[in-house]
């Protein structure tokens, strides 16, 4: 029985025990008194009724004060003292019982609040246990999971269903670069997990590599498939399947439990071997004509010895047109040729003022003559191939010491649009053209290390130039390496993994034993992945005109936030923002401009949580500006969605309020800044998984029947 109900019945109880007894012994006394008796008892009962009926009433609405006081006290108190120890068993050790009360209850929650205090010291020493025993086994999977997030090539690691549960930075910008849909937009990638790697690749292929590696393992065979596939966007991928194997499958043979991906992008070197084919067939082709016609003068010359002189010299003529045009048409081919050669070399992208600083580690060690920069750009990449490129830098420098012994060499980094110069600097006489043909084409030396290449050969590599100028002025020269600037993907690693703040958690090895499934109500909450969401908008009132100005969003797999795969987007509102809304979410009039509106970011959001249950905070808000939208962007949500104000009101009824904020410090739970719609949805992810334990233990583990419960609650009857 709920405690507003029992107080009802107390009062009744306080209303019959005041009156039952008065009542009662009137009737007897009525029934033993002759009517005379009845009369004047009723004449003087009469005259005395106003004033007994106020004393009643007084003393009943007394009686119910001093009930209501004693319940607030004993009941009420009491309850809210076992919900605050739930929180204790449960999602926040650190809370305790607030000493309020009549003493009986003080004192009663002062000996839960020692209890909690040994049950703490108790736990900590278990704890530190647990976690001195799990320490070697977390450092081989940290160890593990910072290699594979370090390696250069892109790795996926998938359990039989096709659910990702690791994959390494280079995999997550690859996919991310590989993306022409909706994705590319907010951060979000088609990458995460929990997620499906057959949003990427073709779901027949991957099986039938599957089938083709258990033949393999069935036959003895090394375990091991090749396919290439296509992206949306037409992107060429080579894939490499290996599987990962269980201990044993049913008759002893070691089983497949998933599979290890690594994958390439072959695109461009296939464009490269398109190319390279088209110039050796251009170059065969277009001699057929030239060379039909050379015969053919030349057969005349051989057959007619006695022809006219000047019908001679007109086949001669032939010969040499035609010999001159394919020598020229010879010239450029090779010249394509050679270029597509150049950039079958693997350069790596790096960083220049790491080549600049090896260059000057090895001078300054080997030749002893000092260096010093100036003008450098820190933050430019280059392609190269940084072993030949420094071996070139110091094998100049030193033929500059044995030729014009300068006092110290400067290096300077510069960039022009796709290119940088990289310039060695020396002060000292001018050089000769034919002095530096010279050092451009002899094979390099430096003491007694050769190399078979000349610094032509290392530039022709790098399918660049280099330059010999003079700085009149300074009375200086330098040698201008021009280099191919890298692609700004790099930077983008760069960036993303500063930003990072540490190695990010891209693996949950748990995933193995995951099961695909579609969302099943019916299902426990821990089962099932989740994407917490939440919006910022230019007011309250979404029915009245107000829009979304940013959503922000991230996944929960496996009972854990993943704070790394997150989406977040700041929207334009085609409309002004309300003044009184800015100094709440922070987000100013710039900062909408040139955004990009619903119909482009809604798609991309909804792809984003796409097979997840929603996951909001007093998500009837928020769920009514994107049900306004439906209409205009085609875009549904129908997916379940679970909402942490009901489910908090669910868990702790007699908590008078349910606001995040208050929540979160009822829950131990520290954030950052608020009202950033990304930093909400965050804050709700950690006060769900708080909840589920609760929920729990009160007999609600599956996500029908959280709904349920929430539905009964008080909030849930507000709309928008």
């Amino acid at each position: 029985m709920k405690a507003k109900h029992r107080f009802i019945l107390a009062v009744i109880v306080l209303g019959l025990l005041m009156t039952g007894p008065f009542v009662v012994t009137s009737l007897l006394v009525w029934l033993d008194m002759k009517d005379a008796e009845r009369t004047m008892l009723t004449e003087l009962l009469l005259s005395r009724l106003p004033v007994g009926t106020m004393m009643t009433v007084f003393g009943f609405a007394v009686g119910v004060l001093v009930l209501h006081k004693l319940f607030k006290q004993y009941v009420e108190g009491l309850l809210r003292m076992a919900e605050t120890l739930r929180l204790m068993l449960g999602a926040n050790r650190n809370f305790r019982v607030h000493i309020e009360g009549p003493p009986e209850v003080q004192q009663l929650a002062q000996a839960a609040n020692d209890l909690a205090q040994q049950r703490d010291a108790l736990m900590d020493d278990v704890d530190s246990q647990i976690a001195t025993a799990k320490a070697s086994v977390e450092e081989e999977k940290n160890r593990l999971a910072a290699l594979m997030s370090e390696l250069a090539q892109a790795v996926v690691v998938c359990n039989l269903d096709g659910r990702i549960l690791l994959y390494n930075n280079r995999a997550r910008l690859q996919f991310k670069a590989l993306s022409q849909g909706p994705t590319s937009v907010a951060g979000g990638a088609l990458i995460g997990l929990g997620r499906s790697i057959f949003s990427i690749l073709e779901k027949s292929q991957v099986e039938h590599a599957e089938e083709v590696i258990r033949q393999r393992l069935h036959a003895g065979k090394t375990a091991i498939s090749n396919f290439i596939t296509t992206t949306r966007g037409g992107q060429l991928l080579r894939i490499q399947m290996v599987p990962v194997l269980a201990a044993s499958g049913d008759e002893g043979e070691a089983a497949m439990s998933g599979y290890v991906l690594t994958v390439e992008n072959i695109t461009r070197s296939i464009e490269q071997e398109a190319r390279r084919d088209q110039v050796l067939h251009s170059l065969t082709e277009g001699s057929r004509s030239t060379i039909g016609n050379i015969r053919a003068a030349v057969a005349n010359l051989i057959d007619y010895p006695d022809m006219e002189p000047e019908l001679r010299e007109r086949f001669v003529k032939v010969v040499d047109d035609e010999a001159a045009k394919m020598s020229q048409g010879l010239d450029l081919t090779m010249g394509e040729f050679s270029d597509s050669m150049k950039t079958r070399w693997p350069l790596e992208d790096i960083l220049a003022i790491d080549i600049v600083a090896a260059a000057q580690r090895r001078i300054e060690d080997k030749l002893k003559l000092p260096t010093k920069t100036e003008d450098l750009d820190d933050a430019l990449w280059i392609k190269a191939d940084s072993f030949s490129l420094v071996f070139a830098l110091v094998c100049l420098a030193s033929k500059l010491q044995d030729h014009y012994e300068p006092r110290e060499l400067r290096f300077r980094l510069t960039s022009a649009g796709k290119l940088a110069y990289l310039d060695l600097i020396w002060a000292g006489p001018a050089m000769s053209s034919e002095t530096f043909y010279t050092w451009e084409m002899d094979a390099m030396q430096i003491g007694s290390e050769t190399s078979p290449l000349s610094v032509r050969d290392v530039i022709d590599r790098h399918g660049g130039e280099i330059w010999y100028e003079r700085e009149k002025a300074a009375h200086r020269a330098f040698f201008r390496f021009v280099l191919p600037v890298a692609v700004p993907e790099i930077e983008n690693d760069q960036e993303e993994r500063s930003r990072g703040k540490g190695r990010p958690e891209y693996y949950d090895f748990d995933l193995f034993r995951f099961e695909d499934k579609t969302i099943d109500l019916d299902r426990k909450l821990s089962d099932l992945t989740y994407t917490v969401f939440d919006t910022e908008t230019t007011g309250l009132e979404p029915s009245k005109g107000d829009e979304i100005i940013q959503i922000g969003a991230a996944r929960i797999v496996n009972n854990r936030l993943l704070r790394q795969e997150t989406f977040n987007q700041i929207l334009d509102p085609e409309c002004p923002l309300k003044p009184e809304s800015i100094p709440i979410h922070g987000i100013t009039e710039d900062m909408v401009r040139g955004q990009p509106n619903i119909d482009v970011v809604l798609p991309a959001f909804h792809e984003f949580c796409e097979d997840t249950v929603l996951i909001a905070h007093n998500a009837a808000f928020d769920m009514r500006f994107l049900q306004l939208k439906e209409e205009r962007t085609g875009i549904r949500f129908t997916q379940p969605v679970l909402d942490t104000l009901l489910l908090s009101a669910v868990v702790h009824p007699n908590q008078e309020s349910h606001k995040l904020d208050v929540i979160l410090e009822r829950l131990g739970i520290t954030i950052g800044t608020r009202h950033n719609a990304l930093e909400d949805a965050l804050a709700t992810g950690e006060v769900f998984l708080k909840l589920i334990k609760l929920l729990e233990d009160m007999g609600i583990v599956t996500v029908r029947q959280a709904l349920e419960a929430a539905e009964k609650t008080y909030f849930a009857r507000v709309k928008y």
